[in-house]
């Protein structure tokens, strides 16, 4: 049976314990490996591992003894409760012996487990999975997270009750960063206010994010297109510290202008350029890029590419007498208040 994407994360947290096995599959390894922890989790409780009721089984070995699978599913374990199979990054190679276990699957045999990168529809794995009666398969595709997706993980780290306020701050990081460092952030978070009664704020949040080198010139780029200035000069600050070139700026910010002439130069208008920008845009991202090509126009966007090429050619010739920083500040603020006429 398929899962439907948007279904993926209520099931997840709370599993049918009566399926006999699951397929997680998709392209990026992080964020199909954190949805099969939760799975896990929430189909063994929170002494599961610890009473060894999770066998794990390499593709390799199966291969070699593909009898194990069934050894595993069949076998009897010192403790009582809801045993799990679970086999990682699995190919289509395995699935006649997968599958030859799912058909012989009974009620008291473990429950199976498997993860898989991106398969394509024709995939032996996922024709397993979809067409069995009592086995699933989910697809865990890298789009943001959504709201209920942000309060579980927050409520697994112990922060339970956030204010809209800072909920909205916390889905804005959460489409910046990574699942996994999410998940991090969201334990250092609930440290951070473990003696501290009062309400989550933005403070609180700003004193644990990080500031990834992706993050912190998708701000710089937010700040110059937006015409904000003031947000400008701390943020080129702080990537500086890290060590960000200026050169990758450049590259970065001729990246984003470059996109949002696309999108304003459309024949039929930014609302159907967005449209066409690949990969697709989805959520606040594209409402974003839009709003800026909207505030923009194709004309002023010609001319802040003129003024970003002008700078890059300068970064790039090795003859130029202003220190690399300086020059892509110059250009950058120059933007800035372009973008404010």
């Amino acid at each position: 049976m398929k899962l439907a994407p948007r279904e993926t994360a209520a099931y997840v947290a709370k599993p049918d314990p009566a399926r006999a096995g699951i397929l997680l599959y998709g392209p990026d390894a992080m964020r199909v490996a954190l949805k099969r922890q939760d799975l896990v989790a929430a189909l063994l409780g929170p002494s599961g591992e610890a009473e060894m009721r999770l066998t794990r089984l390499a593709p390799g070995d199966l291969r070699r003894d593909p009898a194990a699978l069934d050894s595993a599913m069949r076998a009897q374990g010192f403790f009582p409760g809801m045993r799990i199979v679970f086999i990682d990054a699995a190919p289509d190679t395995l699935a006649a012996t997968i599958g030859a276990v799912l058909q012989t699957w009974r009620p008291e045999d473990a429950r199976l487990v498997v993860t898989a990168g991106n398969l394509s529809k024709g995939s032996a794995l996922r024709k397993l999975f979809e067409a069995h009666p009592n086995a699933l398969a989910a697809a865990i595709y890298a789009d943001p997270p959504g709201r209920a997706e942000i309060a579980a993980a927050l409520a697994r780290a112990g922060l339970a009750e956030v204010p809209d306020a800072a909920m909205a701050d916390l889905t804005a990081l959460a489409h910046a960063l990574d699942p996994g460092d999410f998940a991090q952030f969201a334990e250092k978070l609930a440290l951070y206010k473990l003696a501290d009664a009062t309400p989550l704020g933005a403070a609180d949040i700003a004193a644990v994010a990080p500031l990834s080198t992706e993050a912190g010139i998708d701000e710089v780029l937010d700040a110059v297109a937006d015409g904000r200035p003031e947000r400008l000069g701390p943020t080129l600050r702080r990537l500086h510290d890290q060590g960000v070139g200026a050169v990758a700026l450049a590259i970065a910010a001729t990246r984003h202008f470059r996109t949002l002439h696309a999108i304003a130069a459309h024949p039929g208008g930014a609302s159907q350029g967005i449209g066409s920008v690949r990969p697709p845009l989805f959520g606040p991202r594209r409402d974003k890029l839009l709003r800026q090509a909207q505030g923009w126009g194709a004309a002023r966007l010609e001319e802040a590419l003129a003024i970003l090429i002008e700078a890059d050619l300068s970064l790039r010739s090795g003859g130029a007498t202003a220190p690399q920083a300086a020059l892509i500040e110059r250009a950058l603020f120059r933007l800035t208040y372009l973008g404010r006429r």
